[in-house]
């Protein structure tokens, strides 16, 4: 099913942007664990719309447990089901998208494939807005995989081609980022990343960037050869997030224009494990895991929703039309996708984690 990730850990989301609430259930979560409500609800917040950089639309994204516990707020075996309420839309600034779809957004291809029949409102189900459930998801699955030693962190590499300082892939940070919405190695490229966004909000466009992501802790041998590869497990479920067009991993395309003696990976042993002296391969080789950190690129679109005058066609009269959109907007998605790549990756690790009994 489309709306379902994972084999072992799965998470199945469910609502759309402007329904009364979105959520997802969960399958696989071991019985007898506590969820954290206060690490998972800060860390929901910091993909939660209204944020300086991001659109006007507030949701509190509390979410409510309404299955899947027990008296005594543990785990149980069955499935946990989660729900968040959608409490600002705004339906109305989404009526001429019904007959003039927007340039570069899934309104047209929607309409095309349900017959007209999509939820245009805020997108429908393929808003940003059902993210949150999926953050929800990830928390819940960092808390897991924390008790096996594994962490999850990720930063904005890049905004409207304004690059982060590098970082050694085979040791990335996981304390010591930037504050705020665009957590980075360097501060001041922070801050250059702030003003290109609010440059481009000013000029009614948008702008687009790389969320980087990695993940320490996981053993070698996690993964499988061919299609069900590690590699192949994050680039569908990260293809899942709105607006992402691109995935790589350690140097990614980069690696194409080096000789195999520049990007290959020299072992050496250290106190008694293989390690690697650097990790250009981000930690997977032939689809399993090689115990060095996994390393992790999405490419995100600029936002298609933007305040210019833009060129479609009206959908009932077949003639071009003039589209001037109506609402709120995110200028750029990049600082909110940050904790959703680590949401996603983290649900993917969980459940190889489960497939391979890790």
């Amino acid at each position: 099913m489309s709306n379902t990730l994972g084999d072992k850990y799965r998470v199945q989301v469910f609502g759309q942007s402007h329904s009364p609430m979105i959520g997802a259930v969960i399958e696989g979560i071991p019985a007898g664990m506590a969820p954290d409500m206060d690490f998972i609800t800060a860390f929901m917040a910091r993909r939660a719309p209204g944020g300086a950089l991001s659109t006007a639309r507030k949701e509190a994204d509390t979410p409510q447990i309404v299955s899947g516990l027990n008296e005594r707020g543990e785990t149980c075996g069955a499935p946990l089901c989660v729900l968040i309420q959608n409490t600002d839309a705004r339906s109305r600034d989404y009526d001429q998208l019904r007959d003039v779809p927007r340039p570069g957004h899934a309104d047209y291809t929607a309409a095309v494939k349900f017959s007209g029949h999509n939820d245009i409102r805020g997108g429908g189900q393929f808003s940003g807005r059902l993210t949150a459930p999926l953050c929800f998801a990830g928390a819940l699955a960092m808390q897991l995989l924390k008790a096996k030693g594994i962490a999850i962190r990720a930063r904005v590499h890049s905004v409207a081609g304004i690059d982060d300082a590098p970082i050694d892939l085979a040791h990335p940070p996981m304390e010591g980022l930037c504050e705020g919405p665009l957590p980075c190695v360097d501060a001041d490229t922070a801050r250059r990343m702030a003003e290109a966004i609010e440059a481009a909000r000013a000029d009614g466009d948008s702008v687009g960037g790389i969320v980087e992501c990695w993940a320490t802790g996981i053993p070698a041998g996690l993964g499988a050869p061919m299609f069900d590869g590690v590699e192949n497990r994050l680039a569908r479920a990260l293809f899942g997030i709105p607006a992402v067009r691109g995935v790589e991993f350690g140097l990614g395309f980069a690696a194409a224009a080096m000789r195999g003696s520049a990007h290959n990976d020299p072992f050496r042993m250290s106190d008694g494990h293989i390690v690697t002296d650097s990790n250009r391969h981000g930690g997977a080789l032939g689809g399993i895991t090689s115990g060095m950190p996994l390393v992790v690129r999405a490419a995100f679109k600029p936002t298609p929703s933007i305040a210019r005058e833009q060129h479609s066609v009206s959908l009932s009269r077949g003639e071009d039309a003039p589209l001037v959109i109506q609402g709120r907007h995110d200028p750029c998605i990049v600082p909110r996708a940050v904790p959703v790549v680590e949401a996603v990756v983290a649900c993917v690790v969980m459940d190889m984690a489960l497939c391979d009994k890790f």
